[in-house]
């Protein structure tokens, strides 16, 4: 696999399972949209079994925003 295939899947890594202190093991985890920020969205990682916050993630946009006014 070359190098920019590489990177380019580690852009769009989510994570599907992550530890949580509170169930005291590696949990499924859902992703909530918390903010739309000018350069992406920041997302936070849930555990499905207790809801607690495990995480966050920015997920930047491949593409520059604009903002359009009348």
């Amino acid at each position: 696999m070359s190098p920019a295939a590489t990177q380019k899947q580690f852009e769009e890594f989510r994570a599907s399972a992550l530890y949580c202190p509170r169930c005291r093991r590696a949990m499924p985890v859902r992703s909530r949209l918390l903010l739309v920020l000018p350069d992406g969205e920041l997302h936070e990682y849930l555990c499905q079994a207790c809801m607690s916050s495990l995480g966050t993630r920015t997920v930047r946009d491949s593409q520059q925003g604009r903002i359009i006014l009348p």
